[in-house]
């Protein structure tokens, strides 16, 4: 048998050649390269896709009318539809992987482009959304398996560290493009315009991915390579290989313990990574103060260091041909950057000072995360290099339905978004525009005390002079006697030599009648006269003050009416400039800040801390990924693990001797 170099497709003519895209060889390193790079490029794509409403996720929670609950269970329920389209993808050990990817991009574009952003309400999108992350779930099992089955395990690293920096290149993208097309303060129907550039290019990934992918025949790709030495040996195999043997059973074979819990661990790892995706955008600019634009171009530095970390330590765990050890380093720097990172909240925080550990954390995720690509495509090879695509649907089920999970409970914790989101940036800048809004918010007892007393009574307190009321406060005791003995007033006020001469001279008989005589005589009179002996002191009060009373007097029907509201009144009195401010706001303005701008202030209040225990469940989730390494496939030591691959390369040896005496030319 001979084997040739270059890759090729078989031909059978017709449509086929639009369906088939089978290579019967294993193709030479440059092809190889090809098909690996247009994997990446439609991976990359594929999340780009998926993630891109996070970079517009303030504005279309307003122009959709969603509540932030409302959004995070519609990503929730998305996720759920992706993981039963990872495990759908699993079919592809028997039809392949390719067509699914290249199709699926076609699907994904197309409603990116058009059918998203057409959307006017929520119910549409959402619905729209489970459609898309259904079909990108399954393209997104087959993506890997392709890596996984152009590149040996030497090398692996490598490869996977490329494929992982597809989601993180798309979710780069993301925020590259955004922060270079939304503006400072975007409008709420901005939101369309960043689906529609999204779907565009992805149309032109299609095209790419339509005329170049290809993957290897089912008898080349089912076995296990560990370098690219093994080569000639897949291939003899290959025409010997019992595929429907191999392929029985498949989930059976993979339900173990290496595979399930391995999975469930960097689900759960990975659970900051998905809070990044779906909310950043909405945590930098609620917690941290930043706007829509900083908190995009924020994301450029969270996924480019991700992207440098996970080409950069794949091509490192290669060369040191092991993965645990950079599993553990990671694992353990992420745990240390999240607590670095919950520092910040509830502290003001400058731009590249948040830049730094973001970037820092993302580097952390990286080093781990590629590490553990190659080693769990090693462990599902370990049980049947046959069944790959199976065991990536199992992982990428898993990590949906944890995801699913995950978003679930994430309002639970963060209940805050939603007024901050829908109603902060106005109360802000109604704050910014009417300062006596926020002076009223700071003097809840005067706004109070405003509230109580009737219009018109306060158009009665704006028409009487701050003077008079001042004069009507202060003798406010000489006013009630001045009612209160108001006939006895009268009668001194119109006799005011009698009353003083009886001042003088309070025996005397003569001035006695007198005074009888002039308030009434009789009885009357006496009464009268014996009112003013016994209240002399009040009466003489009123008298003592009596100009100042007369500045009163024009004002006492308003002041009658202010009476029973005193208090209220005295509270309100040295605010008189603010409180006219306050009546000049616009009765709108007013009437949005009295509906929302208590709820704005408790979440502002509430929101850090809220972010902060969710954080510390994506901490915990790392510590847990920490103890799931050891059950995966993989050495500890570099030297033991070159010590494998050289008894691997003498095998190897052995089953090319074996092949070439029984006449077998390879």
């Amino acid at each position: 048998m001979s084997v040739t170099a270059a890759g090729s497709v078989s031909e059978r003519g017709g449509g086929s050649a639009i369906w088939n895209r089978q290579l019967d060889t294993y193709p030479d390193t440059g092809r190889r390269m090809m098909y690996l790079g247009i994997t990446v490029l439609a991976t990359t794509m594929l999340y780009y896709e998926l993630y891109v409403g996070g970079s517009v996720s303030t504005l279309y929670l307003v122009k959709l009318h969603m509540t932030f609950g409302f959004l995070v269970y519609t990503v929730a329920f998305g996720a759920l539809c992706g993981a039963f389209g990872s495990l759908l993808a699993g079919i592809t050990d028997r039809l392949g992987r390719t067509n699914l990817v290249v199709y699926g991009l076609l699907i994904t574009g197309v409603m990116t482009a058009f059918v998203l952003p057409a959307a006017t309400s929520k119910w549409p999108f959402t619905i729209e959304s489970f459609f898309v992350g259904f079909v990108e779930g399954i393209c997104l099992v087959a993506t890997p398996a392709l890596i996984r089955d152009f590149s040996p395990q030497v090398g692996r690293a490598t490869a996977m560290g490329f494929w992982t920096s597809g989601p993180v290149l798309g979710s780069l993208i993301v925020f590259v493009v955004a922060s270079h097309t939304i503006g400072a303060n975007p409008h709420p129907a901005f939101w369309n315009h960043e689906f529609k550039i999204c779907g565009i290019i992805g149309l032109v990934v299609f095209v790419i991915a339509f005329a170049g992918l290809r993957e290897l025949s089912p008898g080349l790709r089912d076995q296990l390579m560990v370098t690219m030495r093994d080569r000639a040996l897949v291939e003899a195999r290959a025409k010997g290989l019992d595929i429907e043997a191999s392929l029985r059973n498949p989930f059976g074979q993979l339900l173990k313990p290496d595979v399930i819990v391995s999975a469930i661990g960097v689900s759960i790892f990975l659970l900051v990574y998905y809070t990044a995706v779906l909310a950043a955008v909405i945590l930098f600019t609620t917690v941290f103060a930043f706007s829509v634009h900083d908190a995009d171009a924020l994301g450029n530095w969270n996924w480019g260091f991700n992207v440098i970390a996970v080409i950069l330590f794949g091509i490192i765990s290669d060369k040191f041909r092991v993965r645990k050890p950079f599993m553990i380093v990671g694992g353990v720097g992420a745990a240390i950057m999240i607590v670095v990172f919950l520092s910040l909240f509830g502290h003001h925080t400058t731009y590249y000072h948040l830049a730094v550990v973001l970037a820092a954390l993302a580097f952390c995720l990286g080093v781990a995360y590629v590490p553990w690509m190659a080693s769990f495509t090693e462990t599902v090879e370990a049980r049947n290099p046959a069944l790959t695509a199976t065991g990536l649907a199992i992982w990428g089920w898993i990590i949906r339905v944890i995801v699913f999970a995950a978003y679930m409970l994430l309002p639970t914790v963060i209940n805050t978004v939603t007024p901050l989101v829908t109603y902060g940036g106005t109360v802000e800048a109604y704050a910014a525009q009417y300062p006596s809004l926020v002076w009223a918010g700071s003097h809840p007892t005067v706004i109070a005390a405003v509230k109580q007393i009737p219009a018109s009574v306060l158009a009665d307190a704006q028409a009487v002079p701050a003077s008079v009321i001042a004069t009507a406060t202060t003798y406010s005791t000489q006013l009630g006697n001045a009612v209160k003995f108001g006939p006895e007033l009268a009668v001194i006020q119109a006799n005011p030599a009698l009353f003083t001469a009886l001042a003088a001279n309070p025996t005397s008989p003569t001035l006695d009648a007198q005074a009888v005589a002039a308030a009434g005589g009789g009885a009357k009179g006496l009464a009268v006269l014996t009112t003013i002996a016994t209240n002399k002191a009040a009466i003489g009060g009123v008298i003592a003050v009596a100009a100042q009373l007369k500045t009163v007097v024009p004002y006492a029907t308003q002041l009658g009416a202010m009476a029973p509201y005193s208090a209220q009144l005295t509270t309100i009195a040295p605010y008189g400039t603010e409180l006219t401010a306050l009546a000049a706001v616009p009765p709108s303005v007013t009437a949005f800040m009295g509906a929302h701008a208590t709820a704005v202030t408790k979440a502002a209040a509430k929101t850090a801390s809220q972010w902060k225990n969710w954080y510390w469940i994506c901490f915990g989730g790392i510590i847990f990924f920490l103890f799931t390494v050891p059950l995966m496939k993989g050495r500890w030591s570099p030297s033991a693990a070159k010590k494998d691959e050289e008894e691997h390369e003498a095998l190897v040896q052995t089953e090319l001797a074996k092949l070439a005496q029984a006449g077998v030319s390879v």
